[in-house]
């Protein structure tokens, strides 16, 4: 199994195949409305603004898990994210990111990067970035901040 394996619907319901990400760089985030991380949207949306058209795309993935900080339906979350950090990028339905409900894109993405002490996902903002040929390169705390990642974006998308 890979990335482009797995599937999973947008905010409006729509199934994506991960596979219409081939050949792109993709960023993968749990995201979360009311955390003290979720600032992190704004520079999401700048790493995306800024290399969407040469390659890139950030998931997000709505989770409530931590403390409850995304109790949210998909429509407020979406519109949340849109009216307060202005995000273009790709949002998901809310999912589950650890335990036996887990999203399977999620147990994929934990298995091919496990984080400091285990596989579990510790907090909101998580991400794992993935290469142009879908495989896992890196898992990224949730408190590394998005455009630190930029450098390492850049290298893979080649620029």
């Amino acid at each position: 199994m890979n990335f482009y394996d797995f599937s999973a619907k947008k905010m409006n319901g729509q199934e994506v195949k991960m596979e219409e990400y081939k050949g792109k760089v993709v960023l993968v985030v749990n995201t979360a409305s009311k955390c003290g991380l979720t600032p992190q949207f704004e520079e999401l949306e700048i790493l995306y603004k800024e290399n969407n058209d040469k390659g890139l795309e950030i998931l997000g993935f709505p989770c409530n898990q931590f403390a409850s900080q995304d109790p949210a339906s998909n429509e407020e979350i979406q519109s949340f994210c849109s009216l307060n950090y202005g995000v273009t990028f790709t949002m998901f339905e809310k999912i589950n990111v650890n335990g036996e409900n887990a999203h399977p894109l999620y147990k994929y993405l934990k298995n091919e990067e496990k984080g400091l002490f285990s596989k579990e996902i510790k907090w909101n903002f998580t991400k794992f970035l993935i290469d142009k040929d879908g495989k896992v390169i890196k898992r990224y705390s949730p408190t590394t901040k998005p455009l630190k990642i930029k450098e390492y974006i850049l290298k893979l998308l080649n620029l």
